[in-house]
C-alpha cells in the first residue's frame, strides 16, 4: 500500500537546512516526492510511499533541523494533480 500527503510546514523553516533536512530525511526512507519554499515562508512537500515510512519523514518534519522551529505542521492526503506517481525525491522551485 502507498500512501500520498501533502505537507506544510510554518515557523523558522527557511534559510535553516529543512529542505536539505527533509530530503535526506526521505531518501533514508525510501520516500518519493519533492520540496520547496514558499513564498509565504513555509515549506511545502508532497510524500509518498509506504505508510510507516511516510510517517517517520512527517515525525522528522515536525521537528525539523536543529536550527529549525516548527510552530504548525498540516498534513492532508494529496489530492487532484497532486496525487500521482512520483520517482526519486526532487526540490522544486520556490513558489
Amino acid at each position: 500500500m502507498t500512501v500520498t500527503l501533502h505537507v506544510l510546514v510554518a515557523g523558522q523553516v527557511q534559510g535553516v537546512g529543512y529542505r536539505d533536512g527533509l530530503s535526506a530525511q526521505a531518501l533514508r526512507h525510501g520516500v518519493r516526492g519533492w520540496v520547496r519554499n514558499r513564498r509565504d515562508g513555509t515549506v511545502e512537500a508532497i510524500l509518498q510511499g509506504e505508510p510507516g515510512a511516510v510517517e517517520a519523514v512527517v515525525a522528522w518534519a515536525r521537528r525539523g533541523p536543529s536550527a529549525a522551529h516548527v510552530s504548525d505542521i498540516t498534513t492532508r492526503p494529496a489530492t487532484g494533480d497532486l496525487d500521482r506517481p512520483y520517482q526519486g525525491f526532487d526540490w522544486l522551485p520556490t513558489a
